[in-house]
């Protein structure tokens, strides 16, 4: 079966059923077929599908597999997250880690995507990576809406910033809002007047409505360093003076410091990506980051609460666990996900 092809309800419905007798019930491909009256190669067809669907997902509970228990000291160290730990090789490169969390990554995008969301997108080396190995799987009325500006004229036209948000938008059959305006204004006052603009305003609502962010965290010690950081955005004055104030870590290019908070960060008063509260109070924020190099920036991230759910390997997650849990035990006050959705427009 082509997977690319639109599903029917009736054929969901059917493949669930046969789902339920083969994994749930035990019985056999040859049983199904005579209770249900199909063929068993029908049978097989179907239980493929709800495999690459999303209809079904598996999981292997091993008591004794390393990723497994590290999910769970990260969800006892974090309540509110929900965390994928994915297994590597031993003595495999971080090249390799991030190959598998892009993998695991859009499996978990595959079981959370469903009709008729918005899904945000943050652009970079990750989600690169992440729009690379997608599942197709089409779905109606989706929308993807990108984050953040493009990092120049010259890059966005060059295609590594459209190209990431078109492959997923193609992938699931949705359809892509680009932002093509600078990563950075030079004057916050341009960005006023810029967000003022109803066509910026329609890609603002659709940020602050989104269902489902997908992103990760750029830190400038990362193996790959963040787009944003190799690229010429930042001058050196900028770059100094995100040292000066405690900044480790950005997501869709919104500096935080050490502790999560981010609201006084002066460059973001420039920035074109979104008040990090959207991904406090967002269904599903999903950061997916690999490296030991982001260990910093995603331990401040947790402790801003700046996600709900966390993709990694087990190298950064062990890493990310011998860090202070001391510091971790305290939470910034006014954290927590508001209760009315952020107004951006």
């Amino acid at each position: 079966m082509d997977v690319t092809t639109a599903v029917t309800d009736d054929q969901a419905a059917q493949a669930v059923q046969v789902a339920r007798l083969y994994y749930h019930q035990g019985l056999t491909t040859d049983a199904i077929a005579r209770e249900l009256g199909l063929s068993r190669p029908k049978v097989s067809r179907l239980l493929t599908m709800a495999r690459r669907t999303g209809l079904v997902e598996i999981r292997i509970h091993d008591p004794q597999a390393h990723p497994q228990s590290l999910e769970v000291q990260l969800q006892t160290r974090y309540p509110f997250l929900h965390a994928h730990v994915v297994g590597v090789p031993v003595n495999s490169t971080e090249d390799t880690w991030l190959d598998r969390v892009a993998v695991a990554t859009a499996s978990v995008l595959g079981s959370v995507v469903r009709p008729g969301q918005t899904v945000g997108l943050a652009w970079g080396n990750t989600l690169d990576a992440v729009s690379r190995v997608l599942q197709p799987r089409r779905l109606s009325n989706l929308e993807f809406v990108q984050l953040n500006g493009s990092a120049s004229a010259v890059d966005f036209t060059g295609g590594f910033i459209t190209d990431t948000i078109t492959r997923f938008s193609r992938a699931y059959g949705g359809r892509a809002h680009l932002f093509p305006i600078p990563t950075f204004f030079d004057d916050p006052a341009t960005k006023e007047a810029m967000w003022r603009e109803r066509s910026v305003q329609h890609v603002l609502q659709l940020q602050a409505q989104a269902d489902v962010l997908l992103y990760s965290v750029g830190s400038r010690q990362a193996h790959r360093p963040s787009h944003v950081y190799v690229s010429g955005i930042l001058d050196p004055q900028d770059l100094s003076r995100l040292d000066a104030e405690g900044v480790v870590g950005d997501i869709a290019t919104v500096f935080y410091r050490a502790d999560g908070s981010y609201d006084t960060v002066s460059l973001n008063a420039r920035a074109s990506g979104p008040d990090l509260g959207l991904m406090q109070q967002a269904p599903h924020a999903i950061c997916v980051a690999s490296g030991l190099g982001k260990v910093e920036a995603l331990r401040a991230a947790l402790l801003g609460q700046l996600m709900n759910t966390l993709i990694t390997d087990e190298n950064t997650a062990r890493a990310l666990l011998q860090q202070d849990p001391a510091a971790d035990q305290h939470p910034l006050p006014g954290v927590n996900p508001p209760e009315k959705r952020i107004s951006r427009v």
